[in-house]
């Protein structure tokens, strides 16, 4: 008799006996083995989606916060990031390069005692839209070049003074320098700091970057007339309203903390007035503040801080909220009655951002939910057929405990009511099951 197995020992168990005195094996048992020791497939590429990709959204995902509090020496330029919300939005950003200074260069920009809104301006210059790392900056093209900051992407620095100059310099040094500071290139890099290759690259300057545009002085919030500001920009009918009802006092109260306004125009007001007249004066207060939340909120930040958002009408259980939700490129607010865009930003001023929508918000508490909550009508007709199922479905009076008097068969045929005969046939059926299984064991 050959030996067995015949392509010699396998570190596989077999899944059937080897006891001869069962007989050789049959030639399916053989390939079933065979198969079994077959190495198994390669795994699929991973999908673009997938947590491991580079396009992945937790791969890439960072936080400046986090990456500084490990360097003690940039704790002022830290802690001026977020007081002024730039974090916030550096964290959204994949790719994109900070120039920190450290806490003594800090104190050069600090000594000039610039409000928080120039001060946002200014550290606004150090967050360049682009990638740049070390071996970057120390291959350019040219030897130069010019890239746009967050100060640029703002859309408040005037022509070219939101740009950075670099420029690779005599013995290995980098210069840094804004556009608008007559060429001078009036910091140069020290060290890298952190680098997450072509997401975000953290570098330090010696100094905090000039500029004439960057410093000149922003508005403080007392100085801001939120109804001047509506008024300029095609939101007149909405200034007018808030003044009239007594809901601008609140709007100002807040303004020094943060606030965020969602203005519609005009032309989308006009539209609604029939409505709003219904109201009561403590609804159309309601309804005003409504288009309000007591924080600053870029439009970045709403991006990427998606959910429910509390209003300044908002009153403990009276919720007044509605929800922040991304379509694309968009940006929509959903209230349950209507879903609003925003179709523009009116001003962007830390501490305050007044954006334009193109419905006016409707909250839940004042005005029927749309009709994609509502439950779908009935059709024609069939308020008679739901009438007499109700009265067929309905017990009949002399069935016990209320349950219907003629149960529904099952698919077998059996009652699973539990009459006698039913009875009968599932012990039957019971038995022949079994009786079938050890017959075939």
């Amino acid at each position: 008799m050959p030996a067995w197995p015949p392509w010699g020992p396998s570190p596989v168990p077999f899944p059937f006996p080897t006891d001869t005195s069962f007989g050789a094996p049959s030639q399916q048992q053989l390939n079933s083995t065979r198969r079994r020791r077959s190495p198994p497939p390669p795994p699929p590429p991973p999908s673009p989606y997938s947590s491991a990709s580079p396009l992945s959204p937790a791969a890439d995902a960072h936080n400046i916060t986090h990456i500084l509090a490990k360097h003690p020496e940039f704790s002022t330029f830290n802690h001026y990031l977020t007081v002024t919300h730039l974090a916030a939005e550096i964290n959204r950003r994949l790719t994109i390069t900070v120039l920190a200074v450290d806490n003594g260069a800090m104190s050069a920009i600090l000594d000039k005692h610039l409000s928080i809104g120039t001060l946002k301006n200014v550290l606004s210059l150090h967050v360049l839209v682009d990638y740049f790392g070390t071996k970057k900056l120390h291959q350019i093209s040219n030897g130069t070049t010019v890239t746009s900051t967050m100060f640029q992407a703002t859309g408040a620095a005037a022509g070219t003074s939101g740009y950075i100059n670099i420029t690779d310099l005599k013995g290995g040094k980098v210069g840094f320098g804004a556009e608008d500071n007559g060429g001078d290139l009036n910091a140069v890099f020290v060290k890298s700091v952190d680098e997450i290759p072509y997401n975000i690259s953290v570098l330090q300057i010696s100094q905090v970057l000039t500029s004439p545009e960057a410093e000149a002085p922003t508005p403080s919030p007392s100085d801001l007339n939120i109804t001047a500001i509506l008024s300029k920009q095609g939101c007149k009918s909405f200034a007018d309203l808030i003044s009239a009802s007594g809901a601008l006092k609140t709007f100002d109260d807040n303004l020094e903390g943060g606030l965020t306004i969602f203005c519609a125009s005009d032309a989308v007001l006009s539209a609604f007035m029939p409505k709003y007249k219904n109201l009561t004066a403590a609804q159309k207060l309601s309804l005003l503040l409504y288009h309000g939340v007591p924080v600053y909120q870029s439009l970045q930040m709403l991006k990427s801080n998606n959910g429910a958002m509390n209003t300044l009408a908002t009153d403990g259980a009276s919720k007044f909220d509605f929800t922040v939700q991304n379509d694309g490129e968009d940006v929509k607010l959903e209230t349950k009655v209507v879903t609003a865009t925003i179709t523009g930003t009116v001003i962007d001023q830390d501490p305050l951002i007044v954006y334009k929508i193109d419905k006016v918000l409707q909250p839940r508490e004042l005005f029927k939910a749309s009709a994609a909550d509502a439950p779908a009508p009935a059709p024609k007709g069939s308020t008679k057929k739901k009438k007499k199922e109700s009265e067929a479905d309905a017990p009949e009076a002399d069935s016990p405990d209320g349950d219907p008097a003629d149960q529904t068969a099952d698919s077998n045929g059996v009652g699973v009511g539990g009459g006698g005969l039913s009875g009968v046939r599932v012990v039957v059926g019971v038995v022949l099951s079994l009786c079938l299984s050890v017959f075939f064991l």
